[in-house]
């Protein structure tokens, strides 16, 4: 098989991957709303953590990662280079914003980016969830901290591993523009912070 076959049909597969809505299995097997009418409308983990607690968003968050790690991994350890396995990465993204499965209505596709990069290394995957756990927990706005997290990564993988800069670099962009309306709120003021839905209590 050549190497333009193996990078297309790898492209193919992790966007099927992303296409697989984490969110919306989560939520309908614990019972939950429908995340993408709930809430933000988005089904991601931020909005699972509003409507369905902690758990739910945890499983959520892992298996999001998961779809973005699992392609990557594969391309790496079959020695696509780093470009293709940049696109490989974003087909991941676009499969969770733009889901097949699901009336091409996805999520932000940040917890996918960030499963792509483990590849790079742990330290990065590392790097990264500290920023972002660290700026949501400062600001209490998770888009915020997923823009300055993206924003952080290509540098942080410079610093690390600079063959995969520019791979990094395209699935910042990707993160950055999927955020242009939480970007437009949060210079209006308007952006909704993290909160965790608090389920009543019987006596």
């Amino acid at each position: 098989m050549t190497t333009v076959a193996l990078t297309i049909i790898m492209i193919v597969g992790a966007y099927l991957a992303g296409s697989v809505s984490s969110a919306v299995l989560v939520c309908k097997m614990r019972g939950l709303p429908d995340p993408r009418t709930e809430g933000s409308g988005n089904p991601g983990a931020t909005n699972v953590l509003r409507i369905g607690g902690v758990s739910s968003a945890v499983l959520v968050l892992f298996f999001d990662m998961l779809k973005g790690a699992a392609p990557a991994y594969l391309a790496f350890r079959l020695g696509v280079d780093p470009i293709a396995l940049g696109l490989i990465a974003i087909s991941a993204c676009l499969g969770h914003i733009f889901p097949v499965f699901f009336g091409f209505k996805g999520g932000k596709g940040v917890a996918t980016a960030f499963g792509a990069t483990a590849p790079i290394g742990h330290f990065l995957a590392l790097y990264l969830v500290l920023t972002w756990v660290a700026i949501v927990f400062i600001t209490r706005y998770s888009s915020f901290a997923a823009i300055c997290t993206a924003l952080l990564a290509p540098v942080y993988t410079w610093w690390l591993d600079d063959r995969f800069t520019i791979p990094v670099a395209m699935l910042s962009t990707l993160i950055v523009i999927r955020h242009r309306d939480n970007i437009k709120r949060l210079l209006k003021g308007e952006e909704s912070k993290v909160s965790r839905k608090r389920r009543n209590k019987s006596c």
